[in-house]
């Protein structure tokens, strides 16, 4: 019996560092495309500027590619602060609990917020998204960029990688404090 338990606990910690790898590389390629809108959006935002207080110019296209991009680094650095432990906790009464207080709180906060929450939006905004991409939407704006379609994808991406990091953050911190003793 012990043998067997062995196997599985060896098989649980293979799959759980797999998925932390897995959701260390996504935090990695996200963070790349995080500085990428990030670059982006300064670079648009100061062109748009200079050409029009410095030239008496402007480009519709220009300012839909700063707002392209602040949508995706928005979408996109979210997930990224929660893959980095950065997200705002209220600390009011975890600081009179014991040290396993906090994973059951994250566990509970996963199960019965941020996935039925961000599951709900990826699947409601499907058939929009679908649309979107069925007619390859463009912007709004007379003289705005094609491409709208790849844009508003960033918000299931965003809902998906909210998850993932999630699960990856209660599984660390299941390793790092407090795991209830068995």
């Amino acid at each position: 019996m012990r043998v067997l338990s062995r196997a599985v606990r060896s098989r649980e910690a293979r799959l759980r560092r797999y998925f932390l790898a897995f959701s260390d590389a996504l935090d990695r390629v996200t963070r790349v495309f995080c500085v990428a809108a990030c670059l982006l959006l300064v670079a648009t935002v100061l062109a748009v500027v200079v050409l029009r207080y410095g030239f008496g110019m402007g480009f519709i296209w220009l300012q839909d590619l700063a707002g392209y991009a602040f949508a995706v680094f928005l979408a996109l650095s979210v997930p990224v602060c929660l893959a980095q432990g950065g997200h705002v906790r209220v600390e009011v009464v975890s600081e009179r609990m014991p040290p396993g207080y906090l994973f059951w709180a994250d566990l509970a906060a996963l199960l019965f917020f941020l996935i039925p929450v961000f599951g709900l939006a990826a699947w409601a905004y499907w058939p929009d998204l679908r649309y979107s991409w069925a007619i390859r939407e463009v912007s709004v704006e007379t003289g705005g960029l094609p491409g709208l379609f790849i844009v508003k994808t960033a918000l299931p991406v965003f809902a998906i990688l909210m998850i993932v990091q999630g699960i990856a953050s209660v599984l660390r911190g299941s390793g790092e404090q407090g795991k209830p003793s068995a």
